[in-house]
């Protein structure tokens, strides 16, 4: 299977339907796949349901799909530095689906495994644990919680090989390796490919088995917040 493509708008080509669901690597903006997410927004899919620990910041990441109207519903942890998300949901444009992102994480992990639904005590007794099955196990109550398969994963790595292995880079790892499984397709954008058989089968990070197409870009690496001492 081929799964090299030149840039990212050939790579999604055939992918992308209204009204699918789009799980999404990073944290931050960090690890994001910013090229795929940029291609979304050129391809105009509209009414997107998209899963990620956080939507991006104004005219960055998730931030653009945000801006053009594109998201219909998001899956998220923290949305706490984009002012057009927090104003598009206080409307009522925007629907969310608030998660702790140990219970997203596992979502997504979840669904990549075919497992439907596992148990947690995160949640329980506040407006998470909401309408959802409640079950009792030595004494705790735990929430049932619903593994995450989306029609479509768009992760960032490192490396990859022409096979689709993959090697993130330090904390660019963060949601990446959960979100790839747990789509139908996954597709990748990295800073480099090398060659087959180039990559320590033990340093790689996801396996190739997960990734259907990838692309090599150049890649912006906003800092998202930067802090530095005054001057003395």
């Amino acid at each position: 299977m081929k799964k090299v493509y030149p840039d990212a708008r050939t790579a999604l080509d055939g992918l992308l339907f209204d009204g699918m669901f789009i799980a999404s690597g990073g944290f931050g903006l960090c690890g994001i796949p910013e090229l795929l997410i940029a291609a979304i927004r050129e391809a105009g899919t509209r009414n997107l349901t998209v899963a990620s620990n956080n939507a991006g910041v104004d005219g960055f990441g998730l931030g653009v799909l945000l801006e053009s109207r594109q998201v219909k519903k998001m899956i998220s942890s923290y949305v706490g530095e984009n002012a057009e998300f927090m104003r598009q949901y206080l409307s009522g444009e925007l629907e969310l689906e608030f998660n702790p992102q140990g219970t997203l994480a596992e979502r997504m992990r979840a669904g990549g495994a075919g497992i439907p639904g596992f148990y947690t005590k995160t949640g329980v007794g506040t407006v998470i644990a909401e309408g959802k099955p409640v079950m009792t196990f030595d004494g705790q109550d735990y929430i049932m919680e619903r593994g995450i398969v989306a029609d479509l994963s768009i992760v960032k790595a490192w490396k990859a090989d022409p096979s689709g292995n993959l090697i993130f880079r330090k904390t660019a790892r963060n949601f990446n390796p959960p979100a790839a499984t747990c789509g139908k397709v996954c597709v990748v954008e990295v800073e480099e490919i090398v060659p087959l058989g180039s990559l320590d089968p033990d340093h790689i990070h996801l396996p190739g088995i997960y990734v259907h197409r990838i692309i090599q870009g150049q890649h912006e690496k906003r800092i998202e917040q930067r802090t530095v001492r005054p001057r003395a």
